[in-house]
């Protein structure tokens, strides 16, 4: 249960958030400015196809997949210690937000373009061995918190007589 005081931010709080606040209009806006850069006008109605895309895609499929599984670990959570389930949503986020980046250029391949230097690798195997690595590591990142958790369990506690 939270209180009043608890809710309320402090001082450094607050300026951390206007700071990130700050931050994250500031790169909208130079992407912004890149984008109608260096974009073609005849193609920003694609650009924003992609981003309704993104955000549809995000929203409806990424976003409950993340929660559910959240929900799971957390139902697990009395068994599992809290750095491996945070280590696990980190890693189904980042992959998630990779296969966002990269789903368009194996789309794109797919439709075979005019100029096969345009998209030369193969980034349907590169996305595959990312989440592989994404995997490795995540198991890897969660076998040390299980060690040392159970290290740190395992010592015998000093009573002061």
């Amino acid at each position: 249960m939270t209180t009043p005081e608890m809710a309320r931010p402090t001082g450094r709080m607050r300026a951390a958030r206007l700071v990130l606040v700050a931050v994250g209009v500031l790169g909208l806006g130079l992407g912004a400015y890149v984008m109608f850069d260096t974009v073609a006008l005849r193609r920003l109605p694609g650009v924003v196809l992609w981003l309704g895309a993104a955000i549809v895609l995000h929203d409806a499929v990424i976003s409950p997949l993340v929660f559910a599984l959240g929900v799971l670990t957390r139902r697990a959570g009395h068994r599992v210690a809290g750095s491996i389930i945070v280590t696990v949503q980190a890693a189904i986020v980042v992959g998630s937000l990779m296969t966002l980046i990269v789903l368009p250029a194996v789309v794109a391949q797919g439709l075979e373009p005019k100029n096969p230097t345009i998209l030369p690798l193969d980034y349907a195997l590169n996305l595959g061995l990312f989440w592989l690595t994404l995997a490795v590591a995540s198991v890897a990142v969660s076998a040390w918190f299980y060690l040392r958790t159970r290290r740190a369990n395992q010592r015998p506690s000093r009573t002061q007589s």
